[in-house]
C-alpha cells in the first residue's frame, strides 16, 4: 500500500504574548563584568543592594535585612503563605494575572475573587487573611490603584489584621506621570513586597525578593531553612554587581525608551478601528483591546497567536477583548504583526 502522506507541519504564529521582555539588550560589557566578577567572588550581598535599587527606583526605604531573596515571584509568594502556617483565605484581583492565583490553591488555602476593574481592585467586604494586590501596575488592565484607593486598602488591613500581598508588578516601566508610592511604604507593618527582576532584565534569571514587615522574617526564614535557596551563590553576586555598578537603571531607562516607542506603535495601529476600544497604556508590556473574541481566530488565520482577555478573568462574567504584548518584537516585527491584527479586526 502507499504509505500515507505526511502532514504538513502547522506554521508557527507570532505569539503577542503579555508581559516578556525584549532581552537583547541585556548583553552588554557591564552584565558580562558583573557574571566574571561573581564567578571569582561569589560573595556580593544582593539584599543590600536591592535595597539601594528600591531606594532609587520606588523611593522606598527598606532596611537589608527585611529583604529575602527568592527565585520569583511565585517562589516568593509561596514561601510567605507556607510561613503563614495555616489555613488562609487568601483574596486575589479578578480579572487577574494566571500563575500567581493558583499558589494559594495549591498550598492548600482558600481562593476568593475580588471584583477589580479598570481603576483596579476595590476594597474588599469578605473576610480575608491576605489579599495579593497589583496597585502599580493592574494585570491585565493596565491601571495604577488610585491613591485614595490605597489609602482605603491599607486602612481596611489594618482595620482587619490583614496582609497586603503587594505585586509590585512592573512598577519601573511606567510611561506617564510619577509612579504613586508603594503600599509597603504606606503600611509596613501589612504590606509584604513581591518583587522580581523578570520583567527589566529577563524572566530566565529566576530571581527575586521579598520585603517583610520585621515580624514575619523569623518564620519565613524558618521556612527558607527547610526547603533551602533556590538562587545559587554565583547568579546572586552577578546581580549584586550588577546593581551596585548603576547598570540596572541605565539599562531600565533605556528599554523604557524602547518599550514607550513600541507601545505609541499599537496607539497608532490599533487606537482608532471602529468598534474597539483601546485601553490606556501607562506602562508595562502589554496593552488590552476591548473587541469581538471572533479576532483571535481570524489573526491565527495570519499568523498571529493573541491571548483572550477572558484567560485573566477569574470571575463568571468578562469582558470581550484580548491581551497584547508588545515588549519583545523588534519595531519591525511588531509592526508587520499590528497590521495583520488590525487587518483581522476589520474582517
Amino acid at each position: 500500500p502507499e504509505p500515507a502522506p505526511i502532514p504538513a507541519a502547522e506554521p508557527e504564529l507570532v505569539s503577542l504574548t503579555p508581559g516578556l521582555p525584549d532581552t537583547a539588550g541585556i548583553l552588554t560589557p557591564e552584565w558580562r563584568a558583573a557574571w566574571r566578577a561573581a564567578a571569582v567572588d561569589p560573595s556580593g550581598d544582593l539584599p543590600r543592594e536591592v535595597a539601594a535599587h528600591l531606594r532609587h527606583m520606588r523611593g522606598l526605604n527598606v532596611d537589608p535585612t527585611r529583604i529575602l531573596i527568592t527565585a520569583g515571584a511565585r517562589d516568593g509568594l509561596s514561601v510567605l503563605l507556607r510561613a503563614l502556617g495555616r489555613q488562609l483565605r487568601v483574596g486575589v484581583e479578578s480579572p487577574g494575572y494566571p500563575s500567581l492565583r493558583r499558589v494559594p490553591q495549591a498550598l492548600g488555602h482558600t481562593l476568593l475573587e475580588i471584583p477589580t476593574g479598570r481603576d483596579g481592585v476595590t476594597v474588599p467586604t469578605a473576610d480575608l487573611d491576605a489579599l495579593i494586590v497589583t496597585p502599580s501596575h493592574q494585570y491585565p488592565y493596565g491601571g495604577s490603584l488610585p491613591a485614595a484607593r490605597r489609602a482605603e486598602l491599607v486602612e481596611w488591613a489594618r482595620a482587619h489584621d490583614a496582609l497586603l500581598i503587594e505585586d509590585d508588578f512592573d512598577s519601573e516601566l511606567r510611561y506617564v506621570g510619577q509612579p504613586l508610592p508603594a503600599l509597603a511604604a504606606l503600611a509596613p507593618e501589612h504590606t509584604v513586597l513581591l518583587g522580581t527582576f523578570s520583567s527589566v532584565i529577563s524572566p530566565s534569571i529566576a530571581c527575586g525578593y521579598l520585603v517583610l514587615p520585621p515580624r514575619l522574617r523569623p518564620a519565613v526564614d524558618r521556612v527558607r531553612d527547610i526547603f533551602g535557596q533556590p538562587v545559587g551563590s554565583i547568579p546572586q553576586a552577578a546581580l549584586a554587581h550588577y546593581l551596585a555598578s548603576g547598570a540596572l537603571r541605565r539599562h531600565t531607562g533605556r528599554m523604557r525608551r524602547t518599550y514607550k516607542r513600541r507601545r505609541n506603535l499599537v496607539a497608532e495601529a490599533l487606537g482608532s478601528i471602529d468598534g474597539t476600544q483601546l485601553l490606556p497604556i501607562h506602562g508595562g508590556l502589554h496593552a488590552v483591546l476591548l473587541c469581538d473574541p471572533a479576532v483571535v481566530p481570524r489573526a491565527a488565520a495570519r499568523g498571529i497567536k493573541l491571548t483572550p482577555l477572558r484567560d485573566y478573568w477569574g470571575g463568571a462574567e468578562a469582558e470581550d477583548g484580548v491581551v497584547l504584548g508588545f515588549g519583545h518584537l523588534s519595531d519591525t516585527e511588531l509592526r508587520e504583526s499590528l497590521s495583520a491584527v488590525a487587518a483581522a479586526l476589520q474582517g
